[in-house]
């Protein structure tokens, strides 16, 4: 009994270390280092070497597992070791090989090449925020760069290895992984030219958008959020002000200020917005209650600070990166009002998910329901100024886009709770005043009222002209 009572102390105590142990790391390495996983994390998703240097990792392991299946069939008495072939054989081999391996390398020429272009074309054109989004995360050329790095490297090993005999199972596997180089180059080609389309790429920008939407607004609403007054806090007992380069909010770990606050009997306000530029010494984080004797370093790992924005946490940047393309193509030098049709139908696909969704409030709480957490989010207002108000002022002489943004407000108010109408009603009303100052002419006018769905090319719903309003009209210019 004794012994046993031991062994059972021991154990627990064993326990009690490693149970420390853990905390000290989750809290050295997990907590401290967030805004680090997240920014690598990030790195990786957009990095383009990172696939070919994968790809060297999977030649590696394809040539052993090879070697192994040779060696199994070998065994087996399917296949001898090594085919011994005559010269001229051994010459076509060898030829097959060195053509492979000449395809393949002009194939990454060829990829990244017009990958170059694509990114000059796309920021000149639409916008340079589609660059980080969506050319350099696109999967489907990383991949196709993958596959040709493997082919490449691994005809070149084979034709390392061949002397005077040539074995079969690397023969057969180069040819195949050229056949399929070379189906996947034809194919990258259609994607890429597909890719560059403007319909293409405002489409991807609004499956991000609407992605990000839901992540951040998972509840949906089907009434008004009751506005209560925010609570007046006390002056804070602490603030704690950014250190380091200065940057834009990309992330925050909500879940992890939550629990800080928990833990310490506080709240916690997070003083910036995601997406907002924060300069050295700004405050981050003010501390109310027990919250300000929580440690600086571990509240400003919880915030990623990068150069650029993204998409994970910032729902308003697909609406931003729309309306940059659509008042791009607006403007002068560019002159495209349909493409910025195209970008006005994501919008309003956008904001009927926004609408369709609870936009939580500034204050976050705990299971109990206490207050922890202070974050302040866009609202519905927000989101429709941001993408109606440039779009207005810019395209007001396009009867396509103000058609385009009359049926978007109308049908949002025909498909979203009652609670979402007012700010689309004055959104109307500012449209119809900007296109009564705009356009001259009584004809102009009524056409340019008209709800269009396609802009101009749908159901015009102007009424024939009669030759008695034909001959008026004569007469009146006379």
């Amino acid at each position: 009994m004794k012994q046993q009572t031991l062994w059972t102390r021991a154990l627990t105590s064993t326990r009690t270390r490693s149970s420390e142990a853990w905390s000290i790391f989750k809290y050295e390495f997990i907590e401290l280092n967030w805004h680090r996983w997240y920014a690598l994390k990030s790195y990786v998703m957009s990095a383009l070497w990172i696939v070919p240097f994968v790809a060297v990792v999977i030649e590696m392991v394809l040539v052993r597992l090879s070697a192994a299946v040779g060696d199994w069939l070998v065994a087996s008495g399917t296949m001898s070791p090594a085919t011994v072939l005559v010269a001229s054989a051994t010459a076509g081999v060898r030829s097959m090989l060195e053509t492979i391996i000449t395809a393949t390398l002009s194939f990454l020429v060829f990829t990244f090449g017009s990958l170059l272009v694509a990114i000059q074309v796309a920021g000149g054109q639409y916008t340079p925020r589609v660059i980080a989004t969506i050319f350099l995360r696109d999967n489907v050329v990383r991949s196709c760069v993958g596959l040709f790095v493997v082919t490449l490297l691994f005809a070149m090993r084979t034709l390392r290895m061949m002397g005077d005999t040539v074995h079969q199972l690397n023969a057969f596997l180069s040819a195949c992984f050229g056949l399929l180089s070379i189906v996947t180059f034809l194919f990258l080609i259609d994607y890429a030219a597909r890719m560059l389309r403007p319909v293409s790429i405002v489409a991807r920008v609004g499956e991000s958008g609407l992605a990000v939407i839901k992540s951040v607004y998972p509840e949906q609403s089907s009434r008004p959020r009751t506005h209560e007054p925010s609570r007046k806090l006390p002056p804070p007992d602490r603030v704690v002000v950014h250190a380091g380069a200065s940057g834009a909010v990309l992330a925050v770990n909500l879940k992890a200020l939550v629990a800080q606050a928990r833990q310490a009997g506080g709240i916690i306000e997070f003083v910036p917005q995601i997406g907002d530029f924060l300069a050295a010494d700004e405050a981050l984080f003010r501390l109310y209650g027990g919250a300000s004797g929580i440690d600086e370093r571990q509240l400003r790992a919880e915030v990623a600070i990068g150069t650029e924005r993204t998409m994970e946490q910032d729902p308003t940047f697909a609406f931003r990166i729309l309306v940059d393309i659509a008042i791009k193509a607006l403007s002068a030098a560019i002159n495209d009002p349909t493409t910025a049709v195209l970008a006005i139908d994501q919008l309003h696909r956008l904001l009927r998910r926004v609408g369709l969704q609870d936009l939580r409030g500034d204050e976050i709480c705990d299971e109990a329901g206490k207050l922890r957490l202070i974050l302040r989010t866009p609202n519905w207002e927000d989101f429709v100024h941001l993408a109606c108000t440039e779009i207005r002022h810019c395209g007001t002489g396009s009867i396509q886009v103000v058609r385009r943004m009359r049926s978007l407000l109308e049908n949002l108010m025909q498909t979203l709770p009652p609670h979402r109408h007012a700010e689309l009603r004055q959104q109307l009303a500012l449209l119809d005043r900007s296109v009564a100052g705009h356009y001259k002419f009584p004809e102009d006018l009524a056409l340019a009222r008209i709800t269009d769905s396609q802009g101009l090319g749908g159901g015009l719903g102007v009424q024939p002209v009669s030759e008695a309003q034909t001959a008026d009209g004569g007469e009146h210019e006379k």
